[in-house]
């Protein structure tokens, strides 16, 4: 019979005690005030609970409300215990007569809890109740089978009483404790999740706003992540990317050294740094810089390989422009060194020829001479040009007069090939600042190239514009032979030219001439269709 009455007891005690730890555990609760003697007030509500339950024998009551009380005192503190034990007490009385020893044993088991949190503050909650169980052993010994001569001849009473109090603290501790550790992995991993989901956040914010390609490519060369970037650089939407294998938008000449590289990285494991060009969507080939990364899997081999490519096309076009830059420099050294050497036995020669064609009239060779010595003059002349810092004094002028006064100079030439130049302005007033004398060698260097390139005669179109941003804008356009499209690029090297007769200087001046007045110049072309060459200068603010 007293075994079902603590079992009954055990039972519903490990039910109150489960009940708000489960309750916390499912609902989010906000924090309550005076959270711990709220606590006290439940312990002892449990407690009152277990006092109903509580059985007889022999005119004497017993329960196991003493479990709840050294709960609260070890996990809550001192004031919460008494609370519950108060609580405990005044429905212990108010159920059974023995008044004197439950008063007595109540006073000494809440003494030596109080005693045990004074000495032993810090301890862990766990190893705390149970020294209170320790505490409320010897104190139940000393008063009631010893002090108050209950059941003395009867030990396996007192034994098995006490037995299922350390029961019910047992199962106390085990529900707290079991229920404290899970609170706190799951804050943990609440903090884990939260670390994840912002570098998952940060990881994706990085990869859908870098102009970076970013892809990972699986074991069997499948692509199985793409970047949003891909939108953006290559005008791919990512539906499109999805079905599409890697290898057909890579440019057919780079496609093998691809191929091999990635099949060399599953091999060795190592990573690679290589350049190839991309296709957009428009059919055009980019340039890219990719990097790829082996990832390897749980038995070491490679699963999959992340390729972070970047467009270098900008990059290229400025190493391209600062190799232009060094080899006009160096061509500019050694021209001016060349030019200097060469223009002092050219005077004594041309002076000496002139002599002798003076006392030889009949030297039949003495003006081809003549006129191929003023051509090697006119060749160092621009190499001096080109090579020799010139004296730059800027001045405010009108773009359109200054083209206007060089269409008068070159007009003659022009007459006599049958050329017309036109020039029209879409306003008036285009002031620049610039050196007048420099820019009219540009507009009739491109102008004699013009008029060269149209031998059977045609029409030169000069147009003025303003465009946006403060531009002058000036644009040639003849009907000549056109330039094809291979020699284009080539434009502006040094000694690089189509004329017979011609240095290839002439191109590369006007070119170093516009930028120094912070100015672009480009060449659009087309066999036989004529070129277009257009200017930009910026207007005086």
């Amino acid at each position: 019979m007293f075994l079902l009455d603590y079992i009954i007891n055990l039972s519903i005690f490990s039910l109150l005690v489960s009940i708000p730890l489960i309750i916390q555990s499912f609902i989010n609760i906000n924090p309550i005030k005076h959270v711990r003697i709220w606590g006290g007030v439940y312990a002892g509500i449990v407690s009152v609970i277990l006092i109903e339950l509580s059985f007889q024998q022999q005119g004497y009551t017993y329960d196991i409300r003493y479990s709840a009380i050294i709960l609260s005192f070890a996990y809550l503190g001192p004031i919460p215990g008494l609370i519950a034990g108060v609580l405990a007490l005044m429905t212990r009385l108010a159920a059974s007569g023995h008044w004197a020893p439950a008063i007595i044993g109540w006073a000494a088991i809440s003494a030596g809890c109080l005693l045990v949190h004074w000495l032993m503050p810090r301890i862990p909650s766990a190893q705390k109740t149970f020294i209170l169980y320790g505490v409320y052993l010897v104190i139940y010994g000393i008063t009631v089978p010893g002090f108050f001569h209950v059941f003395r001849g009867q030990p396996l009473f007192h034994f098995q009483y006490v037995l299922f109090v350390l029961l019910g603290v047992i199962l106390g501790v085990l529900l707290i404790e079991s229920y404290l550790k899970l609170y706190r992995l799951n804050d943990r991993l609440k903090a884990m999740y939260k670390l994840v989901e912002e570098s998952e956040s940060n990881y994706r914010l990085i990869a859908e706003n870098t102009s970076d390609l970013i892809k990972v490519m699986d074991k069997d060369h499948r692509i199985r992540y793409f970047s949003p970037s891909h939108k953006h650089v290559l005008g791919y939407e990512l539906e499109e990317l999805e079905g599409m294998e890697l290898i057909g938008w890579i440019h057919p000449d780079d496609a093998a050294n691809f191929g091999s590289t990635i099949q060399l990285m599953f091999e060795k494991k190592q990573f690679y740094s290589m350049e190839f060009r991309f296709r957009h969507k428009d059919g055009r080939f980019i340039e890219f810089e990719s990097r790829c990364m082996p990832v390897k899997g749980e038995h070491g081999s490679i699963e999959h390989i992340v390729i972070v490519s970047r467009d270098i096309s900008e990059r290229k076009k400025s190493e391209e422009m600062l190799l232009q830059s060094e080899k006009l420099s160096i061509v500019g050294e050694l021209a001016a060194g060349v030019a200097h050497e060469i223009r002092n036995p050219l005077t004594t020669i041309k002076g000496f020829v002139q002599l002798y064609k003076a006392q030889n009239v009949t030297f039949e060779y003495s003006d081809l001479l003549l006129n191929e010595l003023e051509r090697i003059e006119a060749i160092t002349s621009e190499m001096l040009t080109l090579g020799k810092p010139q004296a730059v004094k800027l001045v405010l002028a009108d773009a359109r007069e200054l083209i206007e006064s060089t269409v008068e100079l070159i007009s003659p030439q022009a007459l006599m090939n049958g050329v017309e130049i036109r020039v029209t302005a879409e306003e008036s007033g285009f002031f620049i600042t610039c050196e007048q004398n420099q820019l009219k060698q540009v507009f009739l260097n491109l102008f004699k190239n013009a008029i060269e390139a149209m031998p059977g005669g045609g029409k030169i179109q000069v147009q003025l514009r303003k465009g946006e941003e403060g531009i002058c804008m000036v644009s040639i356009k003849d009907q000549g032979c056109g330039i094809p499209a291979e020699i284009l690029p080539r434009l502006g090297e040094p000694f690089y030219t189509l004329k017979e007769k011609g240095t290839g200087l002439g191109i590369m001046i006007c070119t170093k001439i516009i930028k120094q007045h912070h100015g672009t110049i480009t060449f659009e072309s087309k066999e036989n269709e004529g070129t277009l060459v257009q200017i930009q200068l910026p207007l005086a603010g």
